[in-house]
């Protein structure tokens, strides 16, 4: 992965938990993700943990994609198949744009850990309103694997040749280059 010369430019995230057994006092899958965004150099201002229901998680979602203080969503839980839930039917139809690449990406990377169980992971990502937003599994290792390999790299406006901070709300970063 090649660095660009743009600076590193910190970004306002928000964590989503979506779970009907989990609390804040025992969300480490959120704990996890805002520890590792604030080590990345990244700002959270805004967390929150909902059950699965598609239309509280819309309502939550459709605030930070209308907030100006918000410009990444990091969703855990609700991603597979299990009875509920709905984190993926939720989302998907406030994207502007998919971000098929994420999903497709966690799998595989998945596949080499978990093997024929990733075709259960339904880890999906797109932009709203300029608002980049990813939906992963909520174990720790699942979120802890989508951030480091996938996730942070595309949160660093200097990594090249592209990344997607210059696609963000309130981003001052350069866009891609060298792309095809």
């Amino acid at each position: 992965m090649a660095k660009a010369s743009r600076p590193f430019q910190s970004l306002q995230l928000a964590i989503l938990t979506v779970s009907d057994s989990r609390s804040r006092a025992n969300d480490s899958s959120g704990d996890l993700l805002q520890r590792l965004a604030e080590q990345a150099g990244h700002q959270v201002p805004e967390r929150a943990l909902l059950p699965n229901n598609r239309y509280q998680l819309r309502a939550q979602i459709s605030q930070w994609i209308a907030s100006p203080a918000v410009q990444v969503v990091l969703v855990n839980g609700g991603t597979g198949f299990a009875a509920g839930n709905c984190t993926v039917e939720a989302l998907t139809p406030l994207f502007d744009q998919a971000i098929d690449g994420f999903g497709e990406l966690f799998r595989q990377l998945s596949f080499q850990r978990i093997g024929s169980a990733s075709l259960q992971s339904r880890a999906c990502a797109g932009l709203a309103n300029q608002t980049l937003i990813f939906a992963m599994p909520g174990s720790g290792p699942a979120c802890e694997m989508a951030w480091q390999q996938l996730i942070e790299p595309q949160l660093n406006a200097a990594t090249g040749p592209c990344n997607f901070v210059p696609h963000l709300k309130n981003s001052t970063a350069a866009g891609c280059e060298g792309i095809a």
